[in-house]
């Protein structure tokens, strides 16, 4: 998303009134500093929490030990867990979670191959989920998410707000 776009974004959530949290695993705190490059962050986007380790998904976000084993920490069930937790923790009006997989080493199988990245977005009391496979080096995965993401989150605004 090209910064201009991003300030267009930022400009209708502040519109609307409403606030903007994240919860990062494989994007690991990238959403964030994107966010806070843009101008106008400081009136929508009241922080991020980076739980790269399950360990962390647990402690700071709630999610559960056996969700964690059951699904494994790249899932939509623990995506699922994040956004929950971090609305809890921030009450942000739009809350985003992301977990995937940008390199060897984690649970990775043909059915969820590298480069598969789940996101949960909270608003209005409903999650929604998405599942998305990118292609590349880590860099350029979590490139793709954050572009992803943020374009996610205005169709969210927009349909919300259209029907609303």
């Amino acid at each position: 998303m090209k910064p201009e776009e991003l300030t267009q974004l930022i400009m209708k959530l502040k519109d609307k009134d409403l606030t903007l949290a994240f919860a990062e695993s494989c994007t690991g705190g990238s959403l964030a500093a994107t966010m806070s490059e843009a101008t106008g962050s400081s009136d929508v986007f009241l922080g991020s929490v980076v739980t790269y380790h399950e360990r962390a998904k647990n402690k700071i976000l709630g999610v559960k030990t056996d969700t964690l084993k059951l699904y494994t920490a790249e899932s939509q069930q623990v995506t699922n867990e994040m956004v929950l937790g971090l609305h809890k923790l921030l009450k942000a009006n739009v809350s985003i979670a992301v977990t995937g997989l940008f390199g060897q080493g984690g649970s990775e199988n043909p059915e969820k191959p590298i480069g598969t990245t789940f996101v949960s977005i909270f608003f209005e009391d409903r999650v929604e989920e998405y599942r998305q496979v990118f292609k590349g080096d880590a860099r350029k995965m979590r490139d793709q998410a954050i572009d992803f993401i943020f374009a996610k989150l205005e169709a969210t605004v927009d349909r919300h707000f259209q029907h609303g």
